[in-house]
Parts: C-alpha cells; sequence; structure tokens
C-alpha cells in the first residue's frame, strides 16, 4: 500500500544527477564536512523538512482513525533530554470539505514512523511524531469508504523547540507541511487480490501471509488459515473497509499474534450492488457469495497445500459474518476447525449438522439490530441457536458479564468459563454481554472479542475432528 511519492522520486532523481565523481580521499573529507554542516544545521534549529505522513489505527471500536502525523527530516534530531510541548505544533484536517484542528496530545522524536505507546515515548532520530487525540470529530480515516486523506491534513511548527540549556534545535516558521502517504500498521502488510469462481462472480480479498513464509516460500511448515467475515457495513468495492472498519483480520496479522500463532489470515469482501438473494440470503448467506466464498477457499488451499494445515482452518465473523459462519459451516459441517461468530443469527434446523464443532459465540443482550434471542429476517438470533445445539445434542457452556470491563477482568472471566467448559467436556461456549454494558452501541458486541487473548488462544488450540468425534483440543488441562 505504501506508495513512492512524486517528491521523494523527484528528489533520488535529483541527487543522482547532481552528485560528482569523487575520490575516497575526496568522498572522506565531503563527509568530514556534511557532518560538520549537519551540525552546524541542528545546532542553529534548520533542518529540512523532507516529507509528512499520516499515522493510522484500526480500533476496536471507533474503526479506522487518524492517530499521528510522522514529520521526517534531512538530519537526526537530538533533542538531549528536552520535552516538545503539544502546543509547538498545529494540526489542521481537512475531510469531506470541511478544515478543523486537531487535537495535538504529544511530540516525540523517533527513528519511524510510527506510534510508541511507551510512557515515556521516543527515542534521537529524523522524525517527529506528533500524536492526535483519537476522540476528536474530525478523527476517523474512512465513512463507508476510505476518505480522501492524500495531503488531508497540514502540519505547521509554530513555537521554535530548545535543548535544556536554550539552543534551538528545531526553529518555527510560516510554512505548513502537508502529508505525503497514509501509514496503516498491519494493515498495510495484506496484499490485496481478487477471485473468479467457476460461474463467474468475483470476490475481492485482502491476504496476510506470514513473515516466515514470505522469507522462505519453500519452507516444510503448515500454518493455519483464517478466513474473517465482515459486516453488512463493510460490503462495499473498495477492498480495504474489510480490515479497517473492525478490528478483526488485523486481530490476526499483530505483530504479536503472528509470533504466538503464525496464520494465513483471508479476507473477502462481497461487492456491491448488495447480491441478496430471497429475504434471508443476507450477504454471506446470498448463494452466489457462499459459492464464490466457499470456492476461493478451497481454491487457496489447494494453491497452498504444501503450507495450509488443512486440520485447522478456522472461521471468524461479526454480524452479517456471524450468519454466514452457521450457514457455512452447516453446508461444509467437516471442513472448517472451529469458529468465533459475534452478534450472529442462523437457521435453527441446522444446528444438528454442527454439534461437532468448537464455537464460541458471544452477543449483547439488549442488541437492537440482530436481537439476541429473535435475530433477522425471521432467523433466530445466538441465544436461540445455542438452546437448538444443546437440544441436539452439544453441551453448551454459557457466561454472562460486562462488555466493559477492563481487558484483565473480561479475560479472567473468559478463563473462568473456558474452566467450566473443560471440567464439563463442552466445546461450544457462548458469552453474552449484560444490557448497557456494551460500548458505543449494543450490537458492537466484538469490540472485546478478538482483543480477548483467551479467546483468540483457544481459537488457535483447535483442530478439526471427524464429525463423530467430539474430542477436541478444548478439553486440555
Amino acid at each position: 500500500m505504501r506508495r513512492i511519492t512524486r517528491r521523494t522520486v523527484l528528489a533520488a532523481t535529483a541527487g543522482a544527477v547532481t552528485a560528482p565523481a569523487v575520490s575516497s580521499a575526496t568522498a572522506e573529507a565531503a563527509d568530514r564536512t556534511t557532518a560538520t554542516s549537519e551540525g552546524r544545521q541542528a545546532a542553529s534549529g534548520l533542518n529540512p523538512v523532507l516529507r509528512t505522513d499520516l499515522v493510522t489505527r484500526v480500533t476496536p471500536r471507533n474503526n479506522w482513525l487518524v492517530t499521528a502525523v510522522a514529520i521526517q527530516y534531512a538530519q537526526r534530531i537530538d533533542l538531549r533530554g528536552a520535552v516538545i510541548p503539544p502546543s509547538a505544533f498545529e494540526v489542521r484536517a481537512t475531510v469531506g470539505g470541511q478544515t478543523a484542528a486537531r487535537t495535538v496530545t504529544r511530540v516525540y522524536s523517533s527513528t519511524a514512523a510510527e506510534v510508541d505507546d511507551r510512557s515515556h515515548p521516543g527515542r534521537p532520530g529524523d522524525r517527529l511524531i506528533v500524536e492526535l487525540d483519537p476522540n476528536d470529530p474530525n478523527a476517523r480515516a474512512a465513512g463507508t469508504d476510505p476518505l480522501p486523506l492524500d495531503r488531508a491534513y497540514s502540519v505547521r511548527q509554530v513555537a521554535d523547540v530548545r535543548a535544556p540549556g536554550g539552543e534551538p534545535v528545531l526553529k518555527a516558521g510560516p510554512f505548513a507541511s502537508r502529508n505525503d502517504d497514509v501509514i496503516t500498521p498491519v494493515a498495510d502488510d495484506f496484499t490485496a487480490g481478487s477471485f473468479t469462481d467457476s460461474a463467474g462472480f468475483e470476490l475481492d480479498f485482502r491476504l496476510y501471509q506470514p513473515a516466515d513464509f514470505v522469507r522462505n516460500p519453500r519452507t516444510r511448515t503448515r500454518y493455519p488459515l483464517v478466513v474473517t467475515l465482515h459486516g453488512g457495513g463493510e460490503v462495499a468495492d473498495n477492498n480495504m473497509t474489510q480490515l479497517t472498519s473492525n478490528r478483526i483480520a488485523v486481530t490476526f496479522a499483530t505483530p504479536e499474534r503472528q509470533r504466538r500463532n503464525p496464520a494465513f489470515v483471508l479476507s473477502p469482501q462481497i461487492p456491491l450492488p448488495r447480491p441478496m438473494d430471497g429475504p434471508d440470503g443476507t450477504d454471506w448467506t446470498d448463494a452466489k457469495v457462499q459459492a464464490a466464498l466457499s470456492e476461493l477457499i478451497d481454491t487457496f488451499v489447494r494453491e497452498h497445500s504444501r503450507v495450509v494445515d488443512t486440520d485447522r482452518l478456522y472461521l471468524v465473523g461479526l454480524s452479517s459474518g456471524g450468519r454466514g459462519i452457521y450457514g457455512l459451516l452447516a453446508k461444509r459441517p467437516d471442513v472448517f476447525a472451529a469458529a468465533l461468530p459475534t452478534a450472529g443469527w442462523g437457521d435453527r434446523a441446522t444446528m444438528e449438522k454442527i454439534t461437532h464443532i468448537p464455537i464460541w459465540a458471544d452477543h449483547s443482550v439488549d442488541d437492537p439490530v440482530v436481537p439476541y434471542r429473535e435475530g433477522r429476517f425471521g432467523k433466530p438470533g445466538t441465544w436461540t441457536l445455542m438452546n437448538a445445539l444443546e437440544t441436539a445434542g452439544a453441551r453448551v457452556s454459557r457466561g454472562e458479564w460486562a462488555n466493559d470491563l477492563p481487558k484483565a477482568q473480561f479475560e479472567a472471566r473468559s478463563r473462568e468459563l473456558l474452566r467450566q467448559a473443560r471440567a464439563t467436556r463442552s466445546h461450544v461456549l457462548f458469552t453474552s454481554y449484560t444490557p448497557g454494558t456494551t460500548p458505543v452501541n449494543p450490537h458492537l458486541a466484538w469490540g472485546q472479542t478478538y482483543e480477548n487473548d483467551v479467546v483468540i488462544d483457544w481459537l488457535f488450540e483447535q483442530s478439526r475432528q471427524p464429525s463423530g468425534d467430539r474430542a477436541h483440543t478444548a478439553f486440555r488441562r
């Protein structure tokens, strides 16, 4: 996704044209002169800006936000212990035809265009990171589609930055810089592609490939495959918002998670116009979409047969993606090792086909979009489906707690529910969220689901078993 900008190309070309041939002795002398010159420039506060980039973040509940501006300078910035006040920089954003200020919260030097989440951030480098308040009304990076953010932000230094002794490090000036590029950590590591099935129906997709596989495609390691199914709000033609509108696919591609569970992550997107087939052929259960999705998964696995562990194919989805999970599991009950459906709905009659599959479902009791019991389009919600699974013979372990608990408490409750499931040899778990506790909107039950290491660890423990064998790894102690 990252681009070489026209400015970068021109700068590189100009450097190549004007650089003279020099002897090694001359080069050494030039290096000393340059170092001296750079030292003088830094000491006087003269340090030209080379480029400016926006740094964005996919968040659990507030979707895709612009969280910082990264300014790259010609020379390294050494603050010598000084702290830059946020008031030294002014940032303005032009979004949707409206220009308004962004709130600067922290400024620090760095060696890379990335946010440092430590309480005392930064290190000497050639960049300044200007962090922005994610709660600003104009912090969003997307609506239904990504917003046009190229050169949408301006940043200007309005006060000198000085070292503790008073000498200038960076001088204020009258000119503002505009952003060249937009950097989205993790999401930028997904490649973009498309797949046309045997019937001619096309699905766009994004794909994350494990780092070790990228370095060595001939590896003998076999990796799990996580297939993520977005919600109804991400049906679009941008091949982007299935990554950025909710923190679902990104969860499985973070460096931390990939170190623990390296995996392929396949994130298809349903195109517009919405291909609905009947009153409940909703998104992923539309006959054309479901057939293309199934063929996409089969083709991907076949083309990567040496490196995909076919006993560890996982389905993860939210809202209509949860509906898609229940539909696909029932159609292909012997393919997938486990599933995480959130705020979904489905067919009660098909639950008997999937009693052997490990599922960890969750739903807010007060969900107004996909009601907890009634579901949508005459198809029941999660509570009713879990009852149907139990009637069909699956043991279901249930827990209910607040969806706004701090992460440690939230995971402790999940850990206790998992302990109960293992004690009763249950491989179906169901978390309900107490009314009034799901932030932003009760439908957004997934805000903590994919941040929950207990749930994600559980998912990667599962391996496909024959439909008659219930001895899943969920029972490990």
